[in-house]
């Protein structure tokens, strides 16, 4: 379970990390790529952030993620200088792509058409008896 200060923590990051990387799409021109920071958990020791990350379109999601994971030391560095009077360590960043979206949808999707299970229990799994 996340302490209050974890939580503390993950949102100043949170904050401080989309400023970075919307700031770094808009300087480089980028057009028609949104990059949202959805989640970031904080290890109790402080040491490890991990960064969910929804990117749309999702066509690019693969390819944005690889280009922040190269850059993930230079992202640090910009992080350390705007939180060095927050904390005294900035933890290292793992990035992740939020994919929590594409599963509401996928379900959304499959109880709008024939693959309902709630109108066909057929599509249930029988209970396996042993």
């Amino acid at each position: 379970m996340e302490t209050n200060r974890q939580k503390k923590i993950g949102g100043v990051i949170q904050k401080d990390l989309v400023d970075i990387l919307q700031g770094e799409v808009r300087k480089n021109g980028v057009t028609n790529l949104v990059i949202s920071v959805s989640k970031v958990a904080v290890t109790s020791d402080l040491s490890v952030a991990t960064v969910y990350l929804s990117i749309f379109p999702q066509e690019k999601a693969l390819e944005t993620l690889a280009a922040i994971k190269s850059n993930t030391s230079l992202i640090k560095h910009d992080l350390a200088q705007r939180v060095s009077k927050q904390l005294r360590r900035v933890p290292n960043l793992v990035f992740f792509v939020d994919d929590t979206l594409d599963y509401i949808e996928k379900i959304d999707n499959a109880l709008k058409n024939q693959e309902n299970p709630i109108e066909n229990r057929d599509l249930l799994d029988k209970r396996r008896q042993f």
